[in-house]
């Protein structure tokens, strides 16, 4: 446009042969022509501040659109740390839920096994305490027995 602009306040035509004054000799038409050109000019240069004006805001919204596009992948960051913290924070409490049910099911398992011990302890001593009796009988009865009831050895 600004190379239109300038070809349109440079143009100066000669005069015209078309046109003569009054004895014959031709008119300089350069100041009609002008008067005819300045409505195009002045709309063009009211264009080219309209357009700069519109690129200008242009630029202005892209880069107010810009730096809310920033501020929310900011803040989508943020919520995907975040999520990541809570899931790692999840995670680890699963971990330790996991760990104290083993814990758990282990120490049962050694409660029965303890539980198990003492009664097979329990019912093992009887049959010892029984064979002992038996054994300190038949010593008594065997030291008693062949010396024919007086004394022993």
């Amino acid at each position: 446009m600004t190379g239109f602009r300038d070809f349109l306040t440079r143009f100066r035509p000669a005069a015209s042969p078309g046109r003569a004054a009054p004895g014959g000799v031709p008119t300089d038409r350069s100041a009609e022509l002008r008067a005819e050109l300045a409505p195009p000019l002045a709309l063009l240069e009211q264009t080219e501040a309209e357009a700069r004006s519109i690129r200008e805001r242009a630029a202005a919204t892209a880069a107010s659109g810009r730096r809310e596009a920033e501020r929310r992948a900011e803040a989508i960051v943020a919520s995907a740390r975040e999520q990541a913290r809570q899931v790692r924070a999840r995670t680890a409490e699963q971990v330790l839920r996991a760990a104290e049910g083993e814990a758990a099911a282990l120490l049962a398992e050694a409660e029965r096994e303890a539980i198990a011990v003492r009664d097979r302890a329990r019912s093992r001593t009887p049959a010892l305490v029984d064979q002992v009796l038996a054994l300190v009988l038949e010593y008594v009865e065997a030291d008693v027995a062949p010396e024919g009831r007086g004394g022993g050895s």
